[in-house]
């Protein structure tokens, strides 16, 4: 079952020449409104403005366009940020193109209803209200000023500055459950008491919007009236999207062996066997096309596991780039896997245990390569955590792909520690202090792997499980690789800072060090005083010199 609602909506310019308010919804279906929900919004141009009705209008149709051309991945706050930032800019620059346009700006209460949660993103003082089980709670606050005489001036709008500071807030859904958004015409008339009494009579909802936009002007309203009705009338499984509730019918494949065959698809090879999952070559038996799949061990009956790779297809799914493996769509599906396209190649530790020697150039082309994918991936809100060379794939054409998304984490998801998150040979040293991963780990494991590509060391030595590490200073590449360029050295030793603020900030500032080279080099990393390496040793050393002077000067005196 998906999210289900019904939705009504009325707007009349009341006493005014003009309306200036300014209402929509968009109600998708499918992967749409499972990923991105159901988006109501109403605006209202600020009062007495030439261009606030289209204020209003602009910023409500912007808004129910771009949202959804945002990433899945991002959470439904980075979305609605980003779309009203760019809407709050467009404004201010329109209005100070002309005398005309100069300081039109509109409120804005915007709500999404996704699976079984609502969100909100509101700035002026239009209002949303949740009406459920008889009880009225207003959801939004009015940004007015609090004095008397300017209770009805806004101090915040889009449109109105240039740092834009938009209120969100969430809650879970209940069947039944009526949001109603509204502008100011509306509820500062009907107030509170009138708005619960419409709403006390569970008409359907396109008549409780026309009721209440009616009574407020039956009762003197002196401004545009608008509302917006919403009711919930079926709810998703909660807790699991459902796509996840779909895969949870489905059983494991059994143990599978070459040519075995599974759904039209007959095994080839085993690529690879963990504890929990396993890799196979497949072939389509009708089309002959070669593909991945991936699965988890028969045995495996962890419900975490199972959504990790649910969530694990939802995430690669859409990532769409040729520096990732995609996934293949495949109709008879009738056990719990996906498929992924298959490249023939090795993965770079595969070609480190080999002996392939990696010479300087390939290193850097490598990582330029790389970080242009994390680029793609952090734009997204993913962040990978586990870059090493067992997941950086190249293959016979010459093509790195990064791999294996099942650790990843996205903004918009539940599923952040489903798994052991990192290799801790690659994994920043924050993280060992309970840090949550993050774009600067993954950059942190970039340069841990091209260190090891160049050196087959690591900067701070082997990690192992469960080990507590001490971080002192990264052993400069020199010593292990003395053809290191000195610009090259920098830029790593940079990469993987103890320090995450001495690190690169983005995936685009350390591919441009890269690029720049040898042309426009950053200066090698000063090594840490002994003092702030390890005081303890430093003042002991000191003692021990001063007790020895002692020594020496009662010798000379008493001698």
């Amino acid at each position: 079952m998906t999210l289900g609602v019904s939705i009504g909506q009325c707007s009349i310019a009341g006493p005014r020449p003009r309306n200036e308010d300014f209402v929509g919804a968009v109600t998708p279906v499918g992967e749409t409104l499972d990923a991105k929900g159901v988006l109501l919004a109403v605006a209202d141009g600020v009062g007495g403005h030439a261009k606030g009705r289209e204020a209003a209008e602009f910023t409500v149709r912007g808004l129910l366009n771009d949202y959804y051309a945002t990433p899945d991945t991002w959470s439904i706050a980075q979305s609605l940020d980003q779309v009203l930032g760019a809407l709050n800019r467009w404004l201010i620059a329109h209005a100070a193109r002309t005398r005309e346009s100069a300081g039109m700006a509109t409120t804005l209460s915007a709500l999404v209803l996704r699976g079984t949660r609502w969100h909100l993103a509101h700035v002026g003082d239009s209002r949303i209200y949740l009406y459920r089980a008889g009880t009225l709670t207003q959801l939004t606050e009015d940004h007015t000023w609090a004095h008397p005489e300017l209770s009805n001036v806004l101090h915040r709008a889009i449109g109105l500055d240039v740092r834009l500071a938009v209120d969100h807030a969430d809650g879970e859904l209940e069947l039944g459950d009526r949001f109603v958004l509204m502008s100011d015409g509306v509820w500062n008339t009907l107030h509170d008491a009138g708005i619960a009494a419409i709403l006390a009579r569970d008409d359907d909802t396109e008549s409780t919007a026309s009721a209440l936009v009616l009574q407020a002007e039956a009762r003197g309203a002196n401004d545009n009236c608008t509302a917006l009705v919403v009711r919930i009338d079926t709810l998703p499984q909660a807790a699991l999207r459902d796509r996840l509730a779909e895969a949870s019918g489905l059983a494991l494949p059994p143990r599978l062996r070459v040519g075995d065959e599974l759904d039209g698809l007959k095994v080839e090879a085993v690529l690879h066997e963990s504890r929990v999952t396993l890799l196979y070559r497949v072939r389509d038996i009708a089309s002959g096309m070669v593909m991945v799949l991936k699965t988890l061990r028969e045995d495996v009956d962890d419900p975490d596991a199972l959504a990790a790779l649910v969530h694990e297809e939802w995430l690669t799914r859409r990532v769409v780039s040729p520096q990732f493996p995609q996934v293949i769509s495949h109709a008879g599906r009738s056990r719990l896997y996906y498929l992924m396209s298959w490249h023939e190649g090795a993965t770079l530790r595969q070609r480190l245990d080999s002996g392939h020697h990696f010479a300087i150039e390939q290193v850097v082309r490598l990582g330029c390569v790389v970080l242009r994918a994390l680029g793609t991936l952090h734009r997204l809100g993913i962040v990978h955590r586990d870059i090493k060379p067992d997941n950086l794939h190249l293959d016979s054409q010459g093509t790195l792909r990064v791999l294996d998304l099942g650790v990843a984490a996205s903004d918009g998801e539940d599923f952040r520690e489903i798994n052991n998150p990192g290799t801790p040979s690659y994994m920043a040293p924050e993280l060992f202090a309970g840090s949550a991963a993050s774009e600067s780990s993954d950059l942190y494991a970039v340069g841990v792997t091209l260190y090891e590509l160049l050196t087959r060391r690591y900067p701070y030595g082997e990690i192992e499980p469960f080990q507590k590490p001490r971080f002192g200073d990264a052993v400069p590449l020199t010593r292990y690789r003395p053809d290191t360029p000195e610009w090259l050295e920098a830029v790593l030793l940079k990469a993987v800072a103890r320090n995450a603020d001495a690190r690169f900030e983005t995936a685009e500032e350390f591919l441009l060090a890269l690029e720049r080279g040898a042309h426009r080099p950053l200066a090698l990393p000063r090594r840490t005083p002994l003092m702030e390496r390890a005081p303890v040793r430093l003042l002991r050393m000191l003692l021990a010199v001063s007790l020895l002077l002692n020594l020496v000067l009662l010798f000379k005196l008493f001698g």
